[in-house]
């Protein structure tokens, strides 16, 4: 199998690292304009020589590209496996797929405790879902410039409601397509960037769950948690400690601890699944929806 990735920035390396360790992929070419000894590399998408020859493409370049660069894929290939870096595009667009299988890349769908919390959840009324993910955005990627990085950047496609795009994924996963949703997206930090670094929203799912999110580049504290009560029980997952509380009426509790969770096990998960059962993975359809839900968020705050 054949790998091309296109944007090698910490993310594409990532992949390139977690794609290197499977025994049936035998080559891994790169699009970037860096110089990168012993690769074999291209300077654009369009100077691939022969596009047809790979099997696997993944798409890890700033969202403000994902558009063109899967469209142009699209057109000039057949029954290939398209990956494409979470969110799908900067705003909605119109898309079809017809010509290959596209995915995409929101990996937290693959943490244990969440697709442990999944399985429970089948058997179980839930009333409402609290999730809040925070993290200062200069500690994110230590040795970088943050004011330099894509997530400061509005025109690239940053911003915490693209970026922490996630939380929106796995709400929709396991509660249904929010409605009614009533949010706030700003910058109120003194960050110096020019995207968004907070959001707060209340809405209702298809399935007539209420949902609160909250999300932001400001938190010193980092945290990514998902509270939900249900009619039974109440849950807390951890994303940070990788702790699962389960406490019923009664108050009899049951924990769950990933405490030596790997840094890419999600990540290798997610190729697998992609490669093989494609059990978990989001659609390209949930990835649409999910940006629907985020266009719904940027009407409400434009202007």
């Amino acid at each position: 199998m054949k790998v091309l990735i296109i944007g090698y920035g910490s993310i594409g390396k990532r992949h390139e690292g977690v794609l290197s360790q499977f025994k049936n992929i035998k080559t891994i070419d790169i699009v970037t304009k860096q110089n990168l000894d012993n690769k074999n590399t291209f300077l654009s998408l369009k100077k691939v020589t022969n596009l047809n020859s790979y099997d696997y493409f993944i798409i890890s370049s700033p969202t403000n590209k994902h558009f063109k660069q899967l469209k142009y894929i699209e057109s000039k290939v057949s029954n290939k496996i398209i990956f494409c870096e979470k969110p799908l595009f900067k705003t909605d667009k119109k898309l079809k797929i017809k010509n290959n299988s596209v995915y995409i890349g929101y990996v937290l769908r693959f943490h244990p405790l969440l697709l442990k919390l999944k399985k429970i959840l089948n058997n179980e009324k839930i009333l409402s879902a609290n999730t809040s993910c925070g993290q200062y955005l200069p500690t994110w990627r230590p040795d970088s410039d943050y004011k330099k990085s894509y997530s400061a950047s509005k025109e690239q496609g940053g911003g915490v409601l693209l970026d922490l795009s996630h939380e929106i994924d796995y709400i929709e996963w396991l509660f249904g397509g929010m409605k009614e949703i009533k949010s706030y997206q700003r910058k109120i930090s003194d960050l110096e960037i020019d995207s968004d670094d907070y959001l707060s929203l209340i809405a209702i799912t298809k399935k007539d769950i209420f949902i609160n999110l909250n999300i932001d580049y400001i938190s010193k504290i980092t945290h990514r948690t998902i509270k939900i009560d249900t009619i039974e029980n109440s849950y807390t997952l951890d994303f940070i400690k990788n702790t699962l509380l389960q406490k019923n009426k009664n108050g009899v509790e049951k924990k769950y601890n990933l405490p030596n969770l790997e840094r890419n096990y999600m990540f290798k998960s997610m190729h697998k699944d992609i490669l093989n059962k494609k059990k978990n993975i989001c659609t390209f359809r949930e990835a649409k929806n999910v940006m629907k839900t985020i266009s719904t968020i940027q009407e409400q705050n434009n202007g």
